[in-house]
């Protein structure tokens, strides 16, 4: 069952922003999803569906936002080096 939150803002914000209300929206939604992939409380595929575009899209719009598309650790990436080393 979907849910919804309301956030009141005034014609200042879109005006500002230079956005339609259905714009403003969007990107309020697509802000969020990014944010709580971001967090790690969703998964790109969660947080593109949270944000009605596809996991492909989502993932391609995250350098937008200053977010990477893939975490690691340095333990990560020292064992794929070691592995790519070992394949050449």
């Amino acid at each position: 069952m979907p849910r919804s939150i309301t956030i009141d803002y005034t014609d200042d914000v879109l005006l500002a922003l230079g956005l339609t209300p259905e714009q403003f929206s969007q990107e309020a939604r697509m802000l969020l999803a990014v944010k709580l992939f971001e967090m790690g409380r969703l998964s790109s595929g969660a947080a593109a569906k949270f944000a009605n575009i596809p996991k492909a899209v989502f993932l391609t719009k995250l350098a937008d936002y200053g977010v990477e598309t893939f975490h690691f650790t340095s333990a990560e990436l020292r064992r794929d080096l070691t592995d790519a080393r070992r394949h050449l």
